[in-house]
């Protein structure tokens, strides 16, 4: 028992192919669809699950107290997995690459700008930016709304976290982070150095939408030393920042790979997480009739604001809801530092710990009836029925999502913004399927028709 709740015992039986054969096979099925891989392997095995794969040692841990060992009270003993390790290709040393001292020292530094007051402040950018998005918007078009998210959310972090207006250069921009994520997975395989170096044409559009990325982080950077202002920004504060022994401050390549991590992490997640809120409110009418009434009760047709959030807890319920089925943040891997030993098994110095939202988010022990997209599990009794860690969308311990306020109040005031004006209705015939990058997109998009409430 934890925090007064039953916690389901752990299952720490071995996986029948605990023998780490089927190395490559593995790697093929994890390429081909990870989300079944993984499901697959935690039905089949418990919630331990040893299998190799790419020649590497790995673990399935799908259980909150293997999980809370893991990210909390065991963290030191672990770094980030192998494909995060390659991600410094993509992102450099920022904070989501990062590890030990340089990476506490990266977080104190940002840490200011996501806290309580301060992300009270974007919360009016956020909503002018919906509104916009919002007064543009025309009754019956159809569109990929997925697309309409990425370009919110991208305008929203540029100007909260780096006071520039990128609006328009968004469509580039976003362009640039689909090509750069969709390459994230070739980082798994061996020999990804080579591959990265052939004249390939997918090689060679990748180094062209980075090239394109870095001269638009690039040029932000620049504008704001040469004007020497201080916006009060994160922006700022990694230009103004100064090292404590030798004074020194940080190089244009330090401030960029900050920069780019954040202006990934800081849009790409919420743009992936209000696709599927969109997606689902059109497949459970009945769930998107009560927010609409909820957010006219609350609001009465104004504008939402920061002071709102704790007034909308339905709204709230509806976003949880929707990460659980579909968190962002799929999969998180760590790599032990010296051996460990996890509910018994024993896991090897160098061998990788593989934890899953995605898997532990849909275990029916924690949440019954799994697939059914139901935000009444939000309800305090609800929530406090479940042990911690059976969920966790934006990680845990002392590398837990430096974001996470700052995405939930983007989220829930740009549902109750564009919500209590529009319904959208997926077209039909279009599929929607996960697609698992570093984030989990939806693969074709979400195409829907606008309807006016």
């Amino acid at each position: 028992m934890r925090n007064g709740v039953d916690i389901p015992p752990p299952s720490t039986d071995p996986a029948p192919n605990a023998n780490y054969s089927l190395s490559a096979l593995n790697l093929i099925r994890f390429r081909r669809n990870p989300l079944s891989f993984l499901q697959g392997m935690a039905r089949r095995s418990g919630d331990i699950v040893p299998f190799r794969m790419g020649g590497q040692q790995m673990f399935l841990v799908n259980h909150p107290s293997y999980i809370h060992e893991v990210l909390v009270t065991r963290n030191a003993n672990f770094v980030k997995g192998r494909a995060l390790q390659r991600a410094k290709r993509l992102l450099g040393e920022g904070l989501l690459t990062s590890e030990g001292e340089r990476h506490r020292r990266q977080r104190m530094l940002a840490q200011p700008a996501f806290h309580r007051q301060r992300i009270a402040s974007y919360a009016e950018v956020m909503v002018r930016h919906a509104d916009r998005m919002s007064n543009r918007w025309q009754p019956g078009v159809t569109m990929d709304i997925s697309q309409e998210m990425t370009r919110l959310t991208l305008g929203i972090v540029a100007k909260t976290l780096f006071d520039a207006d990128v609006e328009s250069e968004a469509e580039e921009i976003g362009e640039a982070m689909t090509c750069i994520l969709g390459m994230f997975n070739l980082l798994l395989f061996p020999f990804a150095d080579l591959l990265e170096k052939t004249p390939l044409p997918a090689m060679r559009r990748y180094r062209r939408m980075r090239e394109r990325l870095d001269s638009v982080i690039y040029r932000i950077i620049n504008e704001r030393r040469q004007s020497g202002a201080d916006h009060g920004d994160l922006l700022s504060m990694l230009l103004l920042a100064r090292d404590e022994e030798h004074g020194g401050g940080m190089s244009d390549t330090e401030v960029r790979d900050e920069a780019l991590t954040l202006f990934l992490a800081g849009h790409e997640t919420t743009a992936a997480t209000l696709s599927w809120i969109w997606y689902l409110l059109s497949e459970h009418p009945e769930v998107d009739a009560k927010l609409a009434g909820e957010l006219n009760v609350q609001l009465n047709g104004r504008l939402p604001g920061m002071a709102d959030i704790p007034q909308l807890p339905y709204t709230e319920a509806v976003v949880a809801e929707s990460m659980r089925l579909y968190p962002p943040a799929w999969a998180i891997g760590r790599r032990a530092l010296s051996e460990q030993r996890i509910g018994g098994v024993a896991v090897p110095a160098d061998g990788i710990v593989l934890l899953s939202p995605f898997v532990t988010h849909r275990d029916a022990r924690f949440f019954p009836d799994p697939e059914r997209f139901d935000p009444q599990r939000w309800t305090p009794e609800a929530r406090q029925s479940r042990p911690p860690y059976c969920y966790f969308p934006f990680g845990g311990g002392p590398r837990r999502c430096i974001g996470e306020s700052f995405a939930w109040a983007e989220t829930i005031l740009i549902l109750a913004t564009l919500a209590t004006r529009w319904r959208a209705r997926l077209v039909p015939g279009t599929g929607v399927t996960p697609k698992a990058l570093i984030t989990l997109r939806p693969k074709h998009g979400v195409h829907v028709a606008l309807e006016p409430r």
